[in-house]
């Protein structure tokens, strides 16, 4: 009895109208973005240190990171509290275009350092991780389609799993190079590599073929994995940075495993996570059996039909 008192009051709470705003898919993406962007100038700031900025290209990024979150959290603000759409959809489409720019020219740049030079696998292992900087083009193209796909429709999910999927691909490629670099000399770095290359495999489905609600669950449990994968990443490359040497422990931040880089997992997941959602009323449940994400849509979506697959 208290489990569904509890179920009741919560379900209250997600229905209340106040919070209507709350449920509109397009804020999501545009939390995600910001929120991204504004992780990036970490994460840029740890990883360009290595060698102390030595080149003045390599503060663009950072100072895009920087502007770029706090533009979007401006006009974020404006499109939902003040109701003001043009500065929404003009900012945003300027940053959406920096950052494609921004992170072509990053890759570009990464493997000018050596690639250019000798132009062998070899090369790209060792030089600066040239597929990092597409981070800031996957993060422009999320925010154009969110300005130019209607948010609560079957194209707006599937794009979004679709970017989710290349992200999971770039988690392939990076963990694959930069795990070559040592030779794979813990077995547990072929974790993330295999990982993520499970994720790409059962995101495409869906992208590719009809599915019914049953199959999201599978993914449900997928996307689980791989957030566990993150989080395990992010301690083993914690525990092999503490040991490194250095007085303090940003210089063995700067020096060891790059810390943040495996909670790009967890990361990708709550945008897939994303998708999935949007995607769930247009499918149909499947013949037999009921779909755990199904029906907790239904539970929080009372006032829409149970299926308007498409």
């Amino acid at each position: 009895m208290e489990g569904n008192s509890l179920l009741l009051r919560c379900r209250r709470v997600v229905l209340d109208p106040r919070l209507r705003w709350a449920h509109d898919p397009q804020l999501w993406l545009e939390l995600f973005v910001t929120a991204n962007l504004a992780i990036l100038a970490g994460d840029i700031y740890i990883a360009h240190s290595v060698n102390q900025f030595g080149k003045p290209a390599e503060y663009v990024p950072l100072y895009f990171s920087i502007a770029g979150a706090v533009v979007l959290a401006a006009v974020v603000a404006l499109r939902w509290i003040a109701g003001m759409v043009a500065p929404w959809r003009i900012a945003g489409n300027i940053v959406a275009w920096a950052a494609i720019l921004t992170g072509l020219a990053g890759v570009l740049y990464h493997l000018d350092c050596r690639f250019f030079a000798e132009r062998t696998l070899k090369s790209i292992t060792y030089a600066a991780p040239f597929a990092a900087p597409l981070s800031y083009t996957g993060l422009g193209f999320l925010l154009l389609m969110n300005r130019m796909v209607q948010p609560r429709g079957a194209d707006w999910a599937r794009w979004v799993m679709f970017l989710a999927l290349g992200g999971f691909f770039g988690n392939f490629v990076l963990s694959l190079t930069d795990h070559a670099s040592n030779g794979f000399f813990l077995r547990t770095e072929w974790i993330p590599v295999v990982s993520s290359a499970f994720a790409v495999g059962f995101l495409m489905v869906p992208l590719i073929s009809t599915v019914t609600r049953r199959f999201l669950d599978v993914c449900l449990l997928v996307l689980l994995g791989q957030a566990l994968v993150g989080m395990l990443g992010f301690w083993f490359h914690l525990r092999a940075n503490l040991v490194e040497p250095g007085h303090t422990l940003f210089e063995k931040l700067v020096n060891g495993a790059p810390p943040m880089a495996p909670l790009l997992f967890p990361n990708l997941v709550g945008l897939a996570m994303i998708g999935l959602w949007a995607l769930i009323p247009h499918l149909p449940e499947a013949a037999q059996g009921r779909s755990w994400l199904g029906a907790t849509w239904v539970w929080a979506h009372p006032e829409e039909p149970a299926s308007s697959a498409t």
